[in-house]
């Protein structure tokens, strides 16, 4: 019967998995930041004359659209990133083959964000559910509530009134809500098989200050801002926001563990991932991605320590590419690291830290710059690069055993560095319950 519903519910959800819209629609959260700073939202106008008769455009829009393009892939592609909770269930047992029954295999009720060596046990089954909430606020340290950009005219190098710039203070803010229920069932005494499915709120706030600086001219009527009264004027704020729900990406984990030796545990891990949340707005990667990992844990009486190692292949997504057109790019792969332990301190209450790291590979990154315009005026900028960094957290938290095989979780992850986009303190609060 458990085998069977088990089996079923991964079944239905490996065939349900869709891929995500290739091409983002109006209202879709990707499309913000680029229309904020596109032809829809943030754009300069004029009234001046040319020689030849014809009006002067202010030809602001590309440089508006290449910037903040490559900010859109950078928070895309490091949105997959956050720690999702470890589908390993609370309560393992192996087989006790001189007394015929099963026994707990570790006194701890394990880790909280990553992986132990043991296996559930044959026939068990272990249902889940926990919260996360993310609010991001740094990205490569810089704060995103105040974060600067300075826009060209096109063809700038050539003077005059294309050397006026648009200076700009933006404020950014992306919040994460993700409920994930997840099942673990034990095929055989040393491998078993779990399934997490991710419930997601992604809401996002934006709003820039917009200043017009006349480098290249004094006359108004060349480059200004009207207002939603008609009025004009060298400065705008400009504003937008959005918040969907949906399902996230599923994942589909299976686990081997090998034979152990005294209380030392080994075990292999392989995972994929469904692109079944919806990658226009946030909700999921869009692509299909492939994890390996190997995992060690041992028992030093009621203590449990663990390490984790895992590569992520990823796919193709639009958020590595471009959303307008829906032409897809190469996600950045992943190498992720852990290390940690936890210490059934008693019956009823275990405490679990862990060392989360991750390796980003040849992902986006955005660089703080200063620009110097024609009349040697500097701005603070920022800038687009490509290359690899490393994340790491510390997860500190517990397992209460509410009575029999109930357990209630709780943790919180602490950024201990900069790069990358950062939640400096995020949170976590679940229970799981063993059949």
């Amino acid at each position: 019967m458990r085998k069977g519903l088990a089996l079923a519910v991964i079944a239905v959800i490996c065939l349900s998995a869709a891929q995500a819209r290739a091409q983002a629609q109006q209202g879709d959260l990707a499309l913000l930041i680029p229309d904020l700073f596109g032809p829809n939202g943030l754009t300069v106008n004029s009234r001046a004359v040319l020689p030849d008769g014809s009006t002067h455009s202010a030809h602001f829009n590309s440089d508006f659209q290449s910037e903040f393009g490559q900010f859109n892939v950078a928070l895309g592609s490091q949105l997959g990133s956050v720690p999702l909770p470890s589908p390993a269930s609370g309560f393992t047992y192996e087989f006790d083959s001189s007394l015929g029954v099963f026994k707990r295999s570790t006194q701890s009720f394990g880790p909280l964000l990553a992986e132990r060596a043991e296996t559930v046990g044959r026939g068990k089954l272990t249902f889940g559910f926990a919260y996360q909430q993310f609010h991001f606020d740094t990205i490569e340290g810089l704060d995103l509530k105040a974060l600067p950009a300075v826009f060209l005219h096109d063809d700038s190098e050539l003077g005059g009134g294309r050397s006026d710039i648009v200076t700009t203070m933006n404020s950014i803010s992306t919040d994460i809500r993700r409920n994930v229920g997840f099942l673990t069932y034990g095929l055989t005494d040393r491998i078993d098989v779990a399934v997490a499915v991710p419930l997601v709120s992604t809401e996002m706030n934006l709003s820039s200050l917009a200043t017009i600086h006349r480098v290249g001219t004094s006359n108004p009527e060349v480059h200004f801002f009207e207002d939603i009264n008609g009025q004009d004027g060298s400065d705008r704020q400009f504003s937008d926001s959005g918040r969907k729900n949906g399902i996230g990406d599923v994942i589909v984990r299976i686990k081997a563990a090998a034979p152990k030796v005294g209380t030392m545990g080994l075990a292999f891990a392989g995972e994929a991932r469904f692109p079944t949340g919806d990658a226009n707005n946030f909700l999921g990667s869009g692509a299909w991605g492939l994890s390996g990992a190997v995992i060690g844990s041992w028992a030093v009486g009621k203590a449990s320590p663990h390490v984790d190692v895992a590569y992520h292949w990823n796919g193709n997504s639009v958020l590595a590419g471009d959303v307008k057109t829906g032409t897809k790019a190469s996600l950045p792969d992943q190498l992720s690291y852990a290390a940690g332990i936890d210490v059934g301190l008693n019956q009823t209450f275990t405490l679990a830290i862990d060392f989360l790291g991750q390796r980003i590979i040849n992902s986006s990154r955005l660089v703080p710059t200063t620009f110097v315009a024609a009349n040697g005026q500097s701005f603070d900028n920022i800038a687009f690069t490509t290359g690899s960094f490393s994340m790491d957290n510390l997860a500190l938290g517990g397992k209460v055993n509410l009575g029999g095989r109930l357990l209630l979780d709780g943790s919180i992850i602490v950024k201990l560095d900069n790069p990358g986009l950062r939640d400096k303190v995020s949170q976590l609060i679940g229970f799981e319950y063993s059949f």
